[in-house]
């Protein structure tokens, strides 16, 4: 049989286990030109919470009742397509299924023994991607320059905070917890870092922490993190803003501080993207950050969680902070 993971219902606030239902199924032949596969790794990321809106965003949202989907690793176990042979490994955008078949379309190729699986949906697959592309096209950090990251030690700002060593700036991490904040200051070289949860003024800690003031910031988080950070730019500054995970579970369209005068005033420019919008820049990013871990210029932490039956707990955990880098479950 085939196990299947569904979106049962849509979350109000906070996901929880009773928005996913567990289905069973026949296994599926591959028709020609199709080829079987076998699910080994998933990536659960934030970004998913935002999917299971009913809302219009830069991806379809997922529909109840039908399968989730993330970033996947999967083994070629039957092959009727001239392009996969049985026993390779793929990458791809692929549901949340123990076996599906495809005809191989959007799916890429991954090679065991240049890297392991896992980290093609880590630091060489679209966490690591995102956070090159997101400093090298809007960020464009300068040697001497400092650069400010939240969530920076989940998987994206981790790796944001080591290419901006790599790249010659002084860089101080936001995090959660002393552990967390100990982590990206000894594992991944940041030169400064501050926990939000005892820190009464953000803003305050913000220009303790960065006493020239935040050049780039690489924002992983929003809320009040990002309104702090704000009021810490440089003229000229630059805002990455790559993700929201502080609003993802907010019921209410929430309200800030208005940033119109101070992006004006300090000629600040402040961009959103996903990381599909530079797919054609995807290759040379990959071979760039394959390029620095052979030099042991970056590190990488996975938390790894086994069994199909946990992917949405896996999920879920991420809100919670558990995750230490990033979150993968082994089927």
């Amino acid at each position: 049989m085939n196990k299947v993971i569904l979106l049962k219902k849509r979350p109000k606030g906070r996901p929880s286990l009773d928005d996913f239902e567990f289905i069973e199924q026949k296994k599926p032949n591959p028709k020609e030109g199709e080829i079987l596969l076998k699910t080994k790794y998933v990536s659960v990321d934030p970004y998913l919470r935002g999917r299971m809106r009913d809302e219009k965003s830069y991806i379809e949202p997922f529909e109840v009742g039908k399968p989730l989907e993330s970033g996947i690793i999967a083994e070629v176990v039957e092959s009727n397509n001239k392009n996969f042979e049985k026993g390779e490994f793929v990458n791809g955008m692929l549901q949340w299924k123990q076996f599906q078949t495809s005809n191989g379309n959007g799916l890429n190729k991954v090679d065991n023994e240049k890297a392991p699986l896992k980290a093609y949906l880590g630091i060489l697959g679209l966490t690591g991607i995102t956070a090159y592309l997101g400093l090298d096209k809007i960020g464009k950090p300068k040697k001497g320059e400092t650069l400010l990251v939240s969530g920076a030690a989940g998987a994206v700002g981790s790796v944001a905070g080591q290419i901006g060593k790599i790249k010659g700036c002084r860089v101080v991490g936001i995090a959660g917890s002393e552990e967390k904040i100990d982590r990206i200051q000894e594992k991944f070289g940041f030169d400064a870092a501050i926990n939000y949860k005892t820190t009464d003024d953000m803003q305050k800690a913000i220009a303790e922490a960065c006493p020239d003031g935040v050049d780039v910031y690489f924002d992983n988080v929003g809320g009040e993190i990002l309104d702090a950070a704000l009021a810490n730019m440089n003229k000229y500054g630059r805002v990455i803003n790559c993700g929201a995970i502080s609003l993802y579970n907010k019921s209410e369209k929430p309200t800030g501080p208005r940033v119109e005068t101070t992006l004006i005033k300090n000629s600040i420019l402040m961009q959103g993207f996903t990381v599909r919008d530079f797919v054609k820049d995807f290759g040379p990013a990959q071979k760039q950050l394959a390029a620095w871990m052979e030099k042991d210029k970056l590190s990488y932490l996975e938390t790894v969680v086994e069994g199909f039956e946990s992917i949405p707990q896996a999920f879920i955990d991420l809100f919670d902070g558990k995750n230490k880098g990033k979150m993968i479950v082994v089927v």
